[in-house]
């Protein structure tokens, strides 16, 4: 820069110069190179011609003139390349004001301070670029960035493939390595004091959030196997006596034979009553297996954690601990900026008086509302116990008998929390989750949009309550959906009763990705948002076009797969009164609720398989 500034400050010398130069350059060419005649004097005026001077005059003038256009030229270049350099430098500030924290550290290492610095602003806007304090406008409903659920000792994932399973245990090191990281730094902050209580705070650990699994302890396994073993030899030797005795009485069959016969009468019997005692034990021995896992199960859905990825920006974790009261819960927001994990909030949520109202659009359909409302009164009256239903009945068809259904589980449950609308025209599920919603005169409630073929337990409801905050947040949670029983059971003598086949596993069922029906919210953002498409008739898309009227706006979407919400399998029809898009969605949801793609596949090759069995039957016969 300086050389440039010296270089515009040198060119008028260096052009007057050159004039000069040019100038007498210019006389001794023409005194030395003008041609004479014979009778012809020089070109030049003489010496002491009196038009010498004017003469040099003239063409002095002449190149001077030359010269001050080239001089204005120049000048017109210098000025462009001026105007050029000033917006270059212009761009390379408003480059630096954007990425000036991360060109400081690159470059200021003269300064460890100030590049530390420099590192934790550059973090920090990495946070605030970030979805963390507030939602993002999305185009899409596939723009949305899903959260994964995790523990210690499982991570359920959307992103499944052929090979992968919906639940994994984390057996990568790094991801191992990256939740633990993520727990203990939780854990550490929880316990850090704070300097304002004088209570003697909770020392909070990892068994906090991480799920205890449990087996049965090797020792008793041991005495049982000695058992069984001592019970064998005892029957052996029993057996060898047996024979012994028939022996000798073989001479005086006749005169023992009727004790002979009370004998073995009273063998039969006592092989009776132990084989009974066997049958016994093993039921109560299952019996607390199953107790062991379903509050291992509790244990684990009490603690609600999720995590997801931006590319560009980092990792957010969302982990919720159990507080010290029965309602009360501690929250934990991480962000890892592409860097070390950052505390970004600490915040105490209670949660004791947060009513769900639970929306249930209903036609016909009465021996599922019942299966329903076991549910509904087991995890929703017996174990949380604040929350309230509204049913929205299209038509009066079985309409008495769902009533009824209603009434029965207020009077044995002592429930009153209830509302039956019904609405004398044809079914529409976004109609009557519209209805529900604004029938509601309370104070601001959460909303969960639920159909008649859903399972949830108390924990999901904690999670609804957890994952949503007024004019912040809205819940979308990506539900395990059941495959059809009689194919995943079909080799079985028997199918399991419903809470045993409720497991999320790769044969079982899959994560509905592409359903976004079941959703959480405060009524207050759904009247907000303009609530559901009333044009939208039967069934589908009305839950898709409020998804993307969140994610168009500035809430922050919850996305992300949860374990205590199932998709009951039931046969799907596809009527011809729907639109050609609704029918084609209808029947893409039919055909991925069936069964697995390896279950499927074991249907479709079913001839190939039992010919080839009956070809080894032959086969091993002939030998």
């Amino acid at each position: 820069m300086m050389f440039r500034r010296g270089f515009i400050l040198f060119l008028p010398r260096l052009v007057g110069l050159l004039v000069v130069a040019c100038c007498s350059m210019s006389i001794v060419y023409m005194l030395a190179c003008t041609p004479k005649g014979d009778n012809q004097q020089l070109a030049l005026p003489r010496v002491h011609s009196p038009t010498v001077k004017e003469g040099y005059e003239a063409i002095l003038q002449e190149r001077e003139e030359q010269h001050r256009n080239y001089i204005i030229s120049l000048k017109k270049q210098i000025a462009q390349l001026k105007a050029e350099l000033q917006g270059r430098t212009e761009q390379l500030k408003n480059m630096q004001n954007q990425y000036s924290d991360s060109l400081d550290i690159q470059l200021d290492h003269s300064k460890p301070e100030k590049a530390q610095a420099n590192l934790l602003a550059f973090l920090r806007s990495q946070v605030d670029k970030a979805e963390v304090h507030s939602g993002v406008k999305l185009s899409t409903e596939y723009a949305a960035v899903p959260f994964e659920s995790f523990t210690l000792q499982k991570v359920y994932q959307l992103e499944t493939g052929l090979t992968r399973h919906p639940e994994e245990k984390p057996v990568r090191k790094d991801k191992r390595d990256e939740l633990i990281e993520v727990i203990e730094l939780a854990v550490g902050s929880l316990n850090k004091p704070d300097g304002v209580s004088k209570a003697k705070p909770r020392v909070y650990t990892a068994s906090d959030f991480v799920e205890e699994t449990a087996m049965l302890p090797r020792k008793r396994r041991e005495e049982k196997r000695r058992e069984e073993k001592r019970r064998e030899e005892k029957r052996r030797e029993e057996k060898r006596r047996e024979e012994k005795r028939r022996e000798e009485k073989r001479r005086e069959e006749k005169r023992r034979e009727k004790r002979r016969e009370e004998k073995r009468e009273e063998k039969r019997r006592e092989e009776k009553r132990r084989e009974e005692k066997r049958r016994e034990e093993k039921r109560r021995e299952e019996k607390r297996r199953e107790e062991k896992r379903r509050e291992e199960k509790r244990r684990e859905e009490r603690r609600t954690r999720i995590y997801r990825t931006e590319k560009n920006k980092g990792t957010l974790y969302e982990l919720t601990f159990k507080g010290d009261a029965k309602h009360q819960f501690k929250k934990i927001v991480l962000f890892r900026p592409f860097g070390p994990v950052m505390k970004v909030k600490n915040e105490n949520v209670n949660m004791a008086d947060t009513l769900i109202n639970v929306i249930v659009p209903l036609a016909k359909r009465a021996s599922k509302f019942r299966q329903f409302m076991q549910n509904f009164r087991e995890m929703g009256i017996q174990q949380d116990g604040r929350i309230h239903l509204t049913v929205v009945y299209f038509g009066k068809e079985q309409m008495n008998e769902v009533k009824s259904i209603l009434e029965n589980t207020s009077k044995s449950a002592n429930f009153k929390n209830f509302t039956f609308i019904q609405m004398n025209e044809e079914f529409s599920r976004g109609k009557g989750l519209d209805v529900g919603a604004r029938f509601w005169k309370g104070n601001n409630v959460v909303l969960f949009f639920c159909d008649v073929d859903i399972y949830f337990t108390a924990e999901f409801l904690n999670s609804c309550r957890l994952n949503t905050q007024p004019g912040k947040k809205v819940f979308y949670p990506v539900l395990f959906s059941q495959y059809n029983p009689s194919i995943i059971y079909g080799h079985h003598d028997s199918i399991p009763s419903l809470e045993q086949q409720l497991i999320i596993k790769k044969e079982t069922g899959f994560w509905r990705d592409f359903g976004f029906g079941m959703t959480c919210q405060y009524r207050s953002d759904f009247i907000n948002i303009g609530g559901f498409d009333l044009d939208i008739k039967g069934w589908g898309g009305e839950d898709v076009h409020l998804y993307r009227k969140y994610l168009h706006s500035n809430l922050m979407v919850i996305r992300t797969p949860v374990r205590g919400l199932f998709h009951l399998w039931h046969e799907k029809q596809c009527l011809d009164e729907l639109t050609p898009e609704q029918y084609k969605m209808c029947m893409q949801s039919k055909a991925m609720n069936e069964a697995s793609h390896g279950q499927l596949g074991m249907l479709v090759f079913k001839q190939e398989i039992e010919t080839h069995l009956h070809r080894q039957k032959l086969s091993s016969k002939k030998t």
